[in-house]
């Protein structure tokens, strides 16, 4: 059915306004990402806003992914891969000029920042695996000039840290049960510095190092189950703990950009919590509490610390930004990120927690329709949104996804199942080897306890998710067929042997640390293992009607796992719809792809939950979108 009241598609899933805003390490200058065209492209403005924004890049594909402003003041630096392959390229642009010039443009090479400082703000380090793929030899780039000077050949480490002279001072090497050896570089010396195992490695590891270089910030899991902030010398290894978290591991640690102490901390268990080491900013946070509704938090910063972009998000709003002087306790309202998410009558997120069949605490999150409460609810169709990772998480905050849900007339409920990471190390590590088990009992069990409330049809309810989350949508309609009404899954992994067997060449050495999450496909056990939780191996299953979307270019889940569940289906006379974006990667970047994907994905939820629908109309125009197998209404 269709309601008049719709908010239209493109208002949650176009392109922001304005995302990545930063200023000038000197205070001169706003950027940020922004339409131009219709696509994503930086864009400049004098700080005091004395002239309007121009564009300093005319992308015409899929945008621009990040970019950096470099010491100089002179340049910016911005990455774009190929139609969504990751393989980053770099480029410079001169904001006088307006001049834009390829540092690093390479076929098949991946680009990574290493690290710059402020005193050094003509260089920067970079990774390159262009000599062999599987490694990122470091360079000391020439921002002026473009030329590099190859410092470090690696034939082992996945991460290096560096102090504020440039320098490597350790390299970070995986082990192969998933563990981390950081290595002390001192000329061509190696030696082990510190050791995580496989539990304390997804929860541990440096931050940076003071000021001087004599001392390292880490966050450390060691001997207890969140990670605190500890500080040690680098050569006696004495250490201190600055602080430990009480509900959840930090999620934010501010750090000052010259002196490299540690400001402030975030928490992030139902919501969000600010708390403050340092009492000298007790002042700008109490003036900034009181500015804007929601939490502060600081974007970036001028290099003398004096000038902040401050971001306050809300869960029924776009994020609003602010120029903060910090000398004169004066702001300025800059803009919100989305301004037609304004004024909408958009719906709270509700934050849950939730017990799971064997006590484990998941915390959850619960958007309805606008007007209606967790009281008031009744046998609401419902939509179950898993996030990808596994190590990763949802938050309270404004959600696109949820708030275009909710307003066709769903529940949408995420869930923060065991494997997610900012719980613990026991929480993270309690999802190893559980694909498909008890990560998938704790979505189960989120489902039964909005049933066991009252609030969700248990007759009407989705899965859907992207990545990790699209593998659980593939699960939930093999494992528990009868739970779910429907099914979207979005570059998904049907069959973890090939998953595991084709991850990016660069990803190989950490291999160890996947094989300890999933199975390992090199013991008869982990075969078995992987065969058993893979969702192709159960196609028979499937009983229920199935949406499969692909970016035929992802070098994470290639596009090979939607393929060989799609014709397994097909033999078996299994319906099943198959949408594929020649021109994306791990997901839909481009606006025209992913409203079309969205639209379609309305429409094949209002036809098996009966929810409210903006019809398709043109949303299918100007996207690549090919439909593989199926049809689209």
């Amino acid at each position: 059915m269709t309601s008049p009241s719709l908010i239209p598609r493109k208002t949650f899933f176009g392109n922001p306004d304005k995302t990545q805003v930063r200023i000038s390490h000197d205070g001169r200058y706003l950027t940020y990402v922004g339409p131009h065209e219709d696509v994503l492209n930086l864009w400049l403005q004098p700080a005091d806003q004395s002239k309007p924004a121009e564009p300093l890049t005319h992308d015409k594909g899929r945008g621009i992914q990040g970019y950096v402003w470099t010491y100089d003041n002179k340049h910016i630096l911005y990455i774009q891969d190929q139609e969504g392959d990751e393989n980053w390229k770099l480029f410079k642009i001169n904001i006088e000029t307006k001049k834009i010039t390829a540092l690093l443009d390479k076929k098949n090479v991946q680009m990574r920042f290493i690290g710059s400082s402020y005193k050094h703000p003509n260089s920067i380090l970079i990774g390159v695996n262009d000599r062999v793929p599987q490694y990122h030899d470091i360079y000391l780039l020439d921002i002026e000039t473009g030329s590099k000077k190859k410092i470090y050949e690696n034939n082992s480490f996945v991460g290096f840290l560096i102090d504020d002279d440039l320098k490597i001072r350790l390299a970070c090497k995986f082990t192969e049960d998933g563990g981390a050896d950081w290595i002390k570089i001192k000329g061509k010396t190696e030696e082990l510095y510190e050791s995580f195992n496989s539990q304390d490695n997804a929860t541990s590891g440096p931050l940076g190092f003071s000021k001087e270089g004599d001392s390292i910030y880490w966050l450390d899991s060691r001997n207890r189950d969140l990670a605190a902030l500890t500080f040690s010398h680098f050569e006696t290894k004495k250490t201190k703990v600055i602080a430990s978290p009480e509900k959840t591991d930090f999620s934010d640690v501010a750090f000052h950009p010259t002196e490299n102490t540690p400001l402030w901390l975030e928490e992030e268990y139902l919501k969000p919590e600010k708390s403050l080491l340092d009492s000298a900013y007790e002042k700008d946070f109490s003036y900034l509490k009181k500015l804007h509704k929601g939490l502060p938090t600081l974007v970036c910063s001028t290099l003398d610390f004096q000038k902040w972009i401050v971001a306050y998000s809300d869960d029924r709003g776009p994020i609003s930004y602010y120029l903060y002087n910090r000398l004169l306790k004066t702001s300025q309202y800059l803009f919100s990120n989305n301004k037609s998410l304004e004024n909408l009558n958009l719906s709270p997120m509700h934050s849950l927690e939730i017990k799971a069949r064997d006590g484990l605490n998941l915390v959850s999150y619960l958007t309805l329709p606008a007007g209606l409460t967790q009281k008031s609810a009744k046998k609401i169709p419902t939509i179950l949104a898993v996030h990808g990772g596994p190590e990763s998480r949802d938050a309270w905050g404004y959600s696109s996804q949820h708030q275009w849900l909710a307003n066709r007339g769903y529940a949408v409920l995420s869930v923060n199942y065991r494997g997610s990471s900012g719980f613990g190390k026991k929480f993270v590590t309690a999802g190893d080897k559980e694909w498909a088990r008890k990560m998938h009992d704790d979505l189960i069990d989120a489902v039964d306890y909005l049933v066991s409330q009252g609030i969700s049809d248990p007759e009407k309810i989705a899965i859907m998710g992207g990545s990790y989350g699209g593998y659980a949508t593939l699960v939930g309609l093999t494992k528990t067929p009868d739970v779910f009404s429907c099914g979207v899954s979005i570059v998904g992994p049907s069959n973890l042997l090939t998953l595991i067997k084709s991850v990016p060449i660069y990803w190989k050495p950490i291999l160890g640390s996947l094989k300890r999450k999933i199975g390992d496909p090199d013991t008869k056990e982990g075969l078995k293992l992987l065969k058993e939780r893979s969702p192709l191996t159960y196609v028979d299953c499937i009983k229920k009607p199935l949406l499969i979307g692909q970016g035929a270019n992802d070098p994470r889940v290639k596009q090979a796992e939607s393929d060989q569940i799609v014709e397994e289906m097909k033999k078996k006379n299994i319906p099943v719809t198959y949408a594929l974006y020649p021109d994306e990667g791990h997901g839909f970047v481009k606006p025209a792809n992913r409203i079309s994907f969205f639209a379609i994905t309305e429409k094949f939820l209002a036809d098996h939950l009966g929810g409210h629908f903006e019809p398709v109309g043109d949303d299918l125009k100007g996207s690549s979108l090919k439909i593989k197998e199926g049809a689209v209404s």
